[in-house]
């Protein structure tokens, strides 16, 4: 028996759109890199961009575990002397772009370089409940019903 390799003309893209209110925010990154991946599918090759579309709304009312809120820190530097800055994960929530939340969790779990690139070309994330992405039919994945560690309540 011969290994498979997937060619890139024989991939059917599918579309998932994901509700991330009140889902945490670790479990629905690993999800969601899976499904860019391509790794749920039988037909995965690792070279090959086999995953789906997916859509995410409700970004701003994802739940994390513990104190990340306040305690958890993003740290960069402008490039100037004494230029470190920091925000918490309340402060990024709470700003004007909380959606980058969840795209910075799942880009960091979808592989550097140029398919990994390619790969997250296929992730629409929004803060609220709407998109324009009603044309494209896509299939409701309920990732809170999946197990009742996914959602928390508080």
């Amino acid at each position: 028996m011969k290994t498979y390799s997937a060619k890139p003309s024989e991939v059917e893209r599918k579309w998932y759109l994901i509700d991330a209110d009140g889902v945490v925010l670790g479990r629905l990154a690993a999800t969601v890199a899976n499904i860019l991946r391509g790794k749920h599918k039988t037909m995965f090759t690792p070279h090959i961009d086999t995953g789906d579309h997916v859509v995410i709304i409700n970004a701003d009312k994802v739940r994390l575990t513990g104190r990340k809120v306040t305690q958890k820190r993003f740290y960069w530097h402008t490039g100037y002397p004494g230029g470190i800055k920091s925000k918490t994960m309340e402060q990024i929530l709470g700003g004007n772009h909380p959606q980058r939340v969840v795209e910075k969790a799942i880009e960091r779990m979808v592989p550097k370089g140029p398919l990994g690139r390619s790969q997250l070309k296929k992730l629409r994330v929004y803060a609220g409940d709407e998109h324009p992405h009603a044309a494209q039919q896509p299939e409701v994945l309920d990732l809170a019903a999946r197990n009742p560690k996914n959602k928390r309540s508080v």
